[in-house]
């Protein structure tokens, strides 16, 4: 029985029993506790470093009120990098190629900034429906437009996380698979599919990263316009 590509993406279950809350408390094992020592471990002070290079760079363009998001920021940042780079690992499942996950990360984090914003500066909020100096004709056009493209960021926001993992994920097996059938055949360019294939596990650990860095810059950018 040949198996399908896509499989490798189905939700894993042990005698009915689905895994899928499992992989999901997995990178919390990788986190180290809190010292009551003086001096942190290396692997607790890099990962303070981490966060105050991240909290720096991102969200200091913010303003105070949409700074007290920074540590629920940094632990999303944390927890995705670490659910993206442990689904790379051999006989692993990557929760985040779910967009069942996805989107039930984006939807509520993008509508609590939508809300923010009704709350604190409703006038603005709205504002951002319609460009200032827009023509009357075009109102009720531009009103639709931007409240369209509105709605559409969560899903664009759950989508790409989903789609660059799936993608990369669907690539590492078809040129593994290739290298496999390949080595009987013709073994010099099975090893450089090999090496091709070494390569894009290191592009897709740089992927894993960045998606998580590149979903929680979106929503900072939300909440920006928001407060």
């Amino acid at each position: 029985m040949t198996l399908s590509f896509f499989d490798q993406f189905a939700s894993p279950s042990l005698m009915g029993v689905p895994l899928f809350g499992l992989a999901l408390l997995i990178p919390w094992l990788f986190i180290p506790a809190p010292s009551s020592h003086w001096l942190n471990g290396r692997l607790l002070s890099s990962q303070s470093w981490f966060v105050g290079q991240f909290t720096h760079q991102l969200l200091i363009p913010l303003s105070p009120r949409g700074q007290k998001w920074a540590l629920l920021f940094a632990t999303l940042m944390i927890f995705l990098i670490l659910l993206n780079t442990l689904g790379l690992l051999p006989y692993t499942f990557t929760p985040t190629t779910q967009l069942s996950l996805t989107l039930g990360l984006a939807v509520p984090f993008w509508l609590a900034t939508v809300i923010i914003g009704l709350r604190n500066q409703p006038t603005m909020a709205l504002g951002h429906l319609l460009p200032e100096g827009t023509p009357a004709p075009l109102i009720p056009v531009l009103i639709i437009i931007e409240t369209i493209s509105l709605f559409i960021r969560p899903l664009a926001l759950g989508v790409r996380l989903t789609a660059n993992l799936t993608a990369g994920h669907l690539l590492i097996q078809l040129i593994a698979t290739a290298a496999v059938v390949l080595t009987p055949l013709m073994p010099a360019v099975a090893l450089l599919t090999v090496a091709i294939l070494f390569l894009l596990t290191l592009l897709e650990v740089a992927v894993a990263m960045i998606q998580a860095y590149v979903f929680v810059l979106l929503l900072s950018l939300y909440l920006q316009e928001n407060t």
